[in-house]
């Protein structure tokens, strides 16, 4: 049922109070380290460790975010986050997607297990990984191969196949996995199951050596002959077999597309979170260039007396608040139940990435030859912010979806 409290666009106090607490997080602990984690390109576990130690990587806090009746707490944690570095904040929140995928499908008791060891303590981190793009099933999520066959005898499941651009993949204590369990249901015929710590035949394959959010751990994951015990089925067989056999049955009589929209309506919930940490990059490449246009002096006046420049700033500022307000707008709208009839999450994770790659462009413009060097933090900004054309669905696929969405014809 939808909520029927007004789209507010000013913060209240306690939202403004843990605004002001992540902002300061990212500017003394996640800024300061930027560019030292993004040369190494490695996992910033003592980052990690400061950010547990107040509680910010913690279910606790993401949880409260989540609930945020006004739907705004997890855009303006992405944001403010992000804002410092969107490597080292990408490895802090990474775990989130592992643990939405388990408070979304498991079991009380499953999530009361699992999502604690996702996290750790404070004096032990861990790191959960979600494990679903395969490397010929990303956007084409009907294309998945790995599969997932019961053992009736021994009451296991065995994994097989291997995933690509897993977040934390390999270095988790926890691996959550989508795979197959009846092909001839399409995207229906998934399910998702949990993958203990130390489980024989799972490894890491190749780690990838990526243009940005260098700082977050991306590999492959390989699943050989993996078994885990029946209860590591999220949400449980009985649950299963009941949604297998109504899609099933929905399919013979045709309803294979109102299918593949519910499916569609998971994705275009979680997209606003994505598209908020595109407007911190941007935010953050826009600031450092607004801050030099009014410093740099060339023919004897700041740069930005010219309007070559200063016109730039207005349109990078005017995208960023344009992106902000769609990102806003689409998480309010999941938190209060309305439906996307215009696939506005999409058109919120769109606009943002667009935006994030368009802004840092121009702030490296405006900072010229100075934005091309790795002495200044465009430029690697930019590079983060190329992957928000690409990942958690390309804006090729966002324009799909919304043209479908608005036209309702299904267009390829």
């Amino acid at each position: 049922m939808a909520d029927d409290s007004p789209f507010m666009l000013d913060l209240n106090d306690d939202q403004k109070e843990v605004r002001d607490w992540l902002h300061g997080f990212a500017a003394d602990v996640i800024r300061p380290a930027a560019a030292e984690w993004d040369e190494r390109e490695e996992t910033p576990w003592p980052l990690i460790q400061e950010a547990a130690k107040i509680g910010l990587y913690s279910l606790d806090f993401y949880a409260q975010q989540f609930f945020d009746p006004t739907g705004l707490g997890i855009p303006m944690t992405m944001e403010e986050l992000f804002w410092g570095d969107a490597g080292i904040a990408l490895s802090i929140v990474g775990t989130g997607l592992a643990a939405v995928g388990v408070l979304a499908n498991g079991t009380e008791e499953q999530v009361g297990t699992w999502v604690p060891q996702m996290y750790g303590d404070p004096d032990d981190v861990k790191v959960a990984a979600f494990c679903s793009s395969e490397p010929d099933a990303g956007s084409d999520v009907s294309a998945m191969r790995t599969r997932a066959v019961y053992d009736e005898a021994k009451d296991e499941w065995v994994l097989n196949g291997t995933k690509t651009w897993a977040t934390n993949g390999g270095i988790a204590h926890v691996h959550v996995v989508v795979a197959v369990v009846d092909p001839e249901l399409g995207s229906k015929g998934h399910a998702s199951f949990i993958v203990p710590p130390n489980t024989p035949g799972l490894s890491q394959g190749q780690k990838f050596k990526k243009h940005g959010i260098r700082a977050s751990h991306t590999a492959e994951v390989v699943l050989d002959g993996v078994r885990v015990p029946g209860h590591c089925l999220l949400g449980g067989k009985d649950r299963l077999d009941q949604r297998l056999a109504r899609a099933r049955e929905r399919a013979r009589q045709g309803g294979g597309e109102r299918i593949r929209n519910a499916a569609m309506a998971t994705f275009e919930a979680s997209r606003p979170a994505v598209g908020a940490q595109a407007v911190g990059i941007a935010r953050a490449a826009y600031e450092v260039a607004l801050d030099y246009a009014r410093t740099r002096v060339q023919f004897g006046r700041p740069i930005i007396d010219n309007q070559g420049v200063a016109f730039q700033l207005a349109d990078m500022r005017t995208r960023i608040d344009a992106a902000r307000l769609l990102v806003w707008r689409a998480s309010w709208m999941a938190a209060a139940g309305r439906s996307f009839d215009a696939a506005e999450g999409s058109m919120s994770k769109l606009f943002a990435g667009e935006t994030a790659k368009t802004v840092t462009a121009q702030a490296m413009q405006i900072l010229g030859g100075n934005g091309y060097t790795r002495e200044y933090p465009v430029e690697r900004m930019h590079r983060d912010a190329a992957i928000y054309s690409i990942f958690e669905g390309t804006s090729e696929i966002q324009r799909l979806v919304i043209a479908r969405t608005v036209s309702g014809v299904p267009i390829r």
